[in-house]
């Protein structure tokens, strides 16, 4: 069995396999423009950001029902508790459905039935944060988040995803202080592809409470001492960072670094489907190629516990003290 994780940073749209590509596209009656399920895998091996976009994008055309959006988010889940995920707060992008004719109740819907029995069937408890494209406009996020009123009760926090460079956390000021007014918990992607100045303006503006991405703040010492001292999770995803070349080797990434630093890293999968690998797949990678002994590995996997949004009640946090106890008692091989 793997060592007992939390996954806190994964897109439920970048877990979309061929295999099940094809099977709703069939019930859909939907024709893709691939011959066969390993033409398209082989399709997954795109050569940059733009490429990974117009595949990720294109391909959400066999995601029509609530489902499809359920069957999606199961088979996610019984991958994951392969994997050794015991909680996982899911990210699913409302703005790229609605565009095209899905109804956001038929997105949550879907997803929050197949998250609803998780605990009973995976064995994983589930959080579900939506997010909003910050390649889209400041008023799509607050329709997005008007939209989504109904279904709050599924929701757990918002994030911010997308093409970073050139739109940075402030134009969502308005959506992220709405959200706060409903309660709802905030994170969002900074510095990963933008400067470290979006990680802090995120954090000051937006009131995030979790980075996800991060690694460039590494380049502003102030930043990392910020950090540390507030004790702010950055929920990285080195798999993706290589594929999407925001570092060029997994021997480069500043992982270990940012470990040695005091910062509350966790490890991630993102878009596991797209990126070569789910999140123990991950755990494996950074061990070989970083050096990394059991007990960093170790407290990665209590990191990403800490780092979670259970901590809204009393059984949430019995339920995250049992998690870590099973990550203080696990015996590597």
């Amino acid at each position: 069995m793997p060592l007992p994780k939390a996954e806190l940073h994964l897109h439920i749209e970048g877990t979309l396999e061929p295999e099940l590509a094809f099977a709703l596209a069939a019930r859909n009656g939907i024709t893709l423009p691939y011959a066969d399920t390993e033409a398209l895998r082989k399709a997954y091996l795109f050569d940059d950001l733009q490429s990974f976009l117009d595949l990720y994008y294109g391909l959400m055309a066999v995601l029509l029902t609530e489902e499809d959006f359920e069957e999606l988010a199961d088979a996610y889940l019984a991958r994951a508790a392969q994997q050794g995920v015991r909680h996982a707060e899911i990210f699913f992008d409302p703005q790229a459905h609605m565009v095209r004719g899905v109804g956001i109740g038929t997105v949550i819907e879907g997803l929050g039935r197949a998250l609803e029995r998780s605990e009973e069937r995976h064995g994983i408890s589930t959080r579900l944060i939506m997010c909003f494209l910050r390649d889209q406009s400041a008023e799509s996020a607050l329709e997005t988040l008007e939209a989504a009123r109904p279904h709050l009760h599924r929701i757990v926090g918002v994030g911010l995803d997308s093409a970073e460079v050139g739109h940075p956390p402030a134009k969502f000021r308005e959506v992220y202080e709405a959200a706060a007014a409903l309660g709802l918990r905030r994170v969002a992607h900074a510095g990963e592809e933008g400067p470290p100045a979006y990680i802090t303006e995120a954090l000051d503006v937006l009131g995030v409470e979790r980075i996800d991405h991060g690694l460039r703040c590494m380049e502003d010492p102030e930043l990392v001492e910020r950090l540390v001292r507030e004790r702010t999770p950055l929920t990285l995803c080195p798999l993706s960072n290589v594929r999407l070349r925001a570092i060029d080797v997994l021997e480069e990434h500043p992982l270990a670094r940012m470990m040695d630093a005091g910062l509350l890293c966790t490890v991630n999968s993102d878009d596991p489907a797209y990126f070569g690998g789910y999140v123990d797949d991950t755990f494996h990678a950074v061990r070989e190629a970083l050096g990394l002994d059991q007990e960093r590995l170790r407290e990665l996997a209590r990191n990403s516990f800490e780092a979670s949004f259970l901590d809204g009640s009393p059984e949430d946090e019995a339920l995250r003290a049992r998690y870590i106890a099973e990550v203080a008692e696990y015996s590597f091989d």
